[in-house]
């Protein structure tokens, strides 16, 4: 039996709930519970409530996977309570904790002592990352328009290839790859006509830089469509049902079959084929909940029909949202090769146990779509608070999760109209321009960790909470740490002086000497909106000479000299909030 997501049990509230303070933020933890997806804290001015979940302006999910949970939205000096409630599902919240109170303090000493032990082996270091990209339409690789004179399908690309070479990506996924701009299907005499050139146009490109497509099977073709008036987007992609879902079913079939007689069924198998995109919103699908179960049945069922090898799966849902839904609805025979879902502002939720409890445990688990903010234009996510942000989304995510895909490469990208100035609060990783924003940095540090993980001992006021690290080791004997000052509150996007912390690091089981390299993002280092600050004086973008200037400083900055250091190593440093440091000890 598989539970429905209606008759789902709460699970009990986690036990040995604890609240510590310190300078200017809480820390909250607790035990995990067996078959949580995650957890919500609130926080109480009195221990009888009202308590209210704590809101750290993510503007999506605000739950959260694990402990521990850094609170730093209170006031300093004053006392709060605090509860955990386990959930089941995203929107199926289990009973509260007993309340535990702490208080924020003033002042403090701040400080943090981490040992790395660089001979204490854990495993593999897992890279979320690498599997997978968001990216804008892929027509948009074939546009010669131009958005503040910088010509877009060129820089789209450039900026997939940058990914590729600087953290190791290895498929881009995409909305829109049914829509008529790409003219896929027409209906002439009321008949169907297939057309893929412009879609072998776009993944051409795509293979020809190293990537694969996530071919995300949306949205409806004009032709095709049950209410061709519904759109979404500049664009206007159609959110429609089809009207017909037998043609909808050869169109899927079509497509699948000319993929792979162009590509090789070899090829094609390493792609992915995802159901639609965030059906559980009324802005991506006009049709009723059940027409989208029938939807995702007759879509994974034709691409079955090209081959059973071929990987099919979704529901590609806003939120972290109709997992229960879908596993409980389709009929059970449906494909499901891979789950699929989104979120923002919080790291991802673990959705394992809910694919456990309907006998899909062990399939992949791919975050289609993850990133600091789902709204546009928004200030975060030209920041350093969002740097800091990846990596404790990434770290949280290695190990559980296959494939955790930030939401996208580029400032390219046209959802609500193309970009009308340099640093616009895009979802991009890389401006127009193809400048690197503070987190395409710290996703570059990551990915320059070594390949085995190793040890780290911390502790302190934040340890593990407000600041987080991860350390690696290569064959050759390299050594490396990245460490992050990063809360999850975004009314701190400007950073916050009482929440920097003094870093005390120590290193054992080093053997010879080691050059020592130490490269930062914060907010005057590998930032490239402060550069454009004290170039711009409040133009929209910049003049030929400008561009130079901040393409000269698109680098990932180092502090301080490089030592020569020997075994045992000791530093200190002060860490800002928000920052991130990756620290490089390379055999000499």
């Amino acid at each position: 039996m598989t539970a429905s997501h209606l008759d789902l049990k709460p699970l009990r509230p986690p036990a040995n709930v604890t609240a510590a303070g310190g300078r200017a933020q809480v820390t909250i933890d607790w035990d995990p519970v067996d078959g949580a997806c995650g957890y919500q804290v609130y926080r109480a001015d009195r221990p009888g409530g009202p308590f209210d979940p704590v809101d750290h302006q993510g503007l999506d999910v605000l739950a959260v996977p694990h402990p521990p949970y850094c609170d730093t939205t209170g006031v300093p000096g004053t006392e709060y309570w605090y509860a955990v409630a386990t959930l089941v599902a995203v929107d199926a919240i289990g009973p509260r904790s007993e309340p535990v109170s702490a208080t924020a303090a003033e002042n403090g000493p701040g400080e943090i002592e981490m040992t790395v032990h660089a001979d204490a082996d854990i495993g593999e270091l897992m890279r979320p990352w690498r599997p997978m990209i968001g990216s804008e339409h892929l027509s948009h690789l074939l546009s010669t328009d131009t958005t503040g004179g910088r010509p877009i399908g060129r820089e789209l690309t450039a900026a997939l290839v940058a990914a590729q070479d600087h953290f190791g990506v290895k498929s881009v996924r995409a909305h829109g790859i049914l829509c008529d701009d790409l003219g896929v299907y027409r209906e002439i005499d009321g008949e169907p006509v297939h057309d893929f050139t412009d879609v072998d146009r776009v993944y051409d490109l795509v293979l020809e830089f190293g990537l694969r497509p996530v071919v995300e099977l949306s949205f409806m073709p004009r032709d095709l469509a049950a209410d061709p008036a519904r759109t979404v987007f500049h664009y206007q992609a159609i959110i429609s049902p089809p009207k017909d879902w037998d043609r909808w079913a050869a169109l899927i079939r079509a497509l699948v079959t000319h993929l792979v007689d162009r590509y090789g069924l070899a090829e094609v198998r390493e792609w992915g084929f995802e159901v639609w995109n965030e059906s559980n919103l009324d802005v991506f699908w006009s049709g009723t909940p059940a027409e989208f179960w029938q939807l995702y049945e007759v879509t994974a069922r034709a691409v079955k029909d090209v081959d059973p090898s071929l990987p099919v799966g979704g529901p590609a849902s806003a939120a972290a949202g109709q997992i229960d839904e879908m596993l409980s609805t389709i009929d059970p025979a449906t494909p499901v090769d891979f789950v699929s879902t989104h979120t923002y502002g919080s790291p991802p939720l673990d959705v394992r146990p809910q694919l456990e409890r309907h006998g899909r445990g062990g399939i992949p688990v791919w975050w289609t779509e993850w990133g600091v903010s789902p709204r546009h234009f928004h200030p975060v996510n030209d920041s350093v608070l969002s740097a800091a942000f990846l990596a404790r989304g990434m770290r949280s995510a290695a190990g559980r999760i296959d494939a955790l895909s930030y939401w996208v490469v580029s400032d390219h990208f046209e959802e609500l109209g193309r970009p009308e100035s340099l640093l616009h609060g895009g979802f991009g990783l890389r401006t127009v321009g193809n400048l690197a924003k503070p987190r395409f940095w710290a996703l570059s540090m990551l990915d320059r960790l070594g390949e085995r993980e190793v040890r780290i001992d911390q502790s302190g006021d934040g340890a593990g909470s407000l600041v987080e690290s991860w350390a690696g080791r290569d064959p050759d004997g390299r050594v490396t740490l990245a460490v992050w000052n990063g809360t999850l509150d975004q009314s701190k996007v400007a950073g916050h002086r009482p929440l920097n912390r003094m870093i005390r690091v120590r290193f054992t089981g080093l053997t010879g000497a080691y050059q020592l390299c130490h490269h930062r993002v914060d907010e005057h280092h590998s930032n490239i909106a402060a550069k454009w600050a004290q170039l711009g004086n409040g133009s929209a973008w910049p003049t030929e000479q400008q561009w130079t200037q901040l393409q000269s400083a698109d680098q990932l900055d180092r502090i301080g000299t490089d030592l020569e250091v020997h075994e045992d190593v000791e530093l200190f440093f002060t860490l800002p909030m928000p920052s991130v440091s990756l620290i490089e000890l390379i055999p000499r």
